[in-house]
């Protein structure tokens, strides 16, 4: 005899299947210009994820367009797929849209993917996107999954707006210019990180923004190890030196936005004119100088510097 449970599970399941496949139906009777490219969202981890509307267009599709061909088709054989690939990658964007507007003029349709979420989102595809449009030919998004978007809606930081970053610079100074320019900013600052630079990012988080600010470390998101955790910037670090599984997977990073009246030196300049004097002069007397040079707030510069000085202890 079978469990209740079990019966309830599989009529729902046939439920499920029979609405999609009336749902892929209706998709199959909208209109798809030819000599269109079709940008196309993927499953950010979640392969569950894909639109019906994207299913339907990678199936009728001349060619896709992706950013590693082994990825794309792994995941076009999970949905029962077979398609023409096209490398376009961040190393020949520029070749590959010759080849796809190529196509295109001849009346095809080409989908355009990267490996996980929207493309040209801190992905290969932008340049690609532009050349199309300048050659007069025709785009058309297809909307999907996005991390950027996934963590906003589920980290609580209540703001009406955002400052999309993506990956910041590699080398420290470059990042810490970066941030400086954000110091400010009152909206929820979004970022991309990789496992292995995420310890270093967060320390540069934590000294250009202060203790008090909240972060939101959101990792493997939708996949089976998802993580969203929420602090001070202060006590970010320890949370993830505490457990190294904290620091894997791919991360998507928000940081409060600058409240109104919050001291912070927003000037690249200063900055640098603050660490020369630090090296040679007292921190009151370094802010002090650097603020008559500068215009800038003497408090900012003040508490930067003993940012400045603790961090080169």
């Amino acid at each position: 005899m079978s469990h209740p449970n079990s019966n309830a599970h599989a009529a729902s399941v046939a439920s499920v299947t029979s609405l999609a496949s009336s749902v892929l139906a209706e998709a199959a009777q909208q209109t798809y210009p030819e000599s269109a490219l079709y940008v196309l969202a993927t499953p950010i981890g979640n392969v569950c994820d894909l639109t019906l509307r994207a299913l339907h267009v990678l199936s009728i599709v001349n060619a896709v367009a992706c950013e590693d061909t082994r990825n794309t088709s792994h995941l076009l054989t999970r949905y029962g797929i077979s398609q023409t690939l096209i490398a376009a990658h961040e190393h020949n964007e520029r070749e590959a849209a010759d080849k796809i507007i190529a196509r295109l003029q001849q009346g095809e349709r080409i989908a355009l993917v990267s490996d996980a979420g929207t493309p040209a989102v801190s992905d290969p595809g932008a340049r690609i996107v532009e050349a199309v449009r300048a050659a007069g030919l025709t785009v058309v998004p297809l909307p999907g999954a996005s991390a950027a978007v996934t963590a906003l809606s589920a980290s609580g930081l209540v703001n009406d707006q955002f400052h999309f970053v993506g990956f910041l610079p590699n080398k420290s100074k470059q990042r810490e210019t970066a941030l400086l320019k954000l110091a400010q900013d009152p909206s929820t600052l979004v970022f991309y990180e990789a496992p292995h630079r995420i310890v270093e990012t967060v320390d540069a988080l934590l000294q250009a923004f202060g203790p008090q600010r909240q972060i939101v470390l959101a990792r493997e998101l939708t996949k089976l190890f998802e993580s969203i955790h929420r602090c001070a910037l202060a006590d970010a670090p320890a949370w993830l030196a505490a457990d190294a599984n904290r620091q894997r997977g791919e991360f998507v990073i928000l940081v409060e936005g600058a409240t109104a009246g919050e001291d912070a030196v927003a000037d690249a300049d200063a900055e640098r004119i603050l660490q020369i004097l630090l090296a040679e002069l007292p921190v009151k007397q370094a802010a002090a100088l650097t603020a008559q040079i500068t215009g800038q707030k003497k408090n900012a510069l003040y508490e930067r510097a003993l940012q400045l000085r603790d961090a080169a202890e």
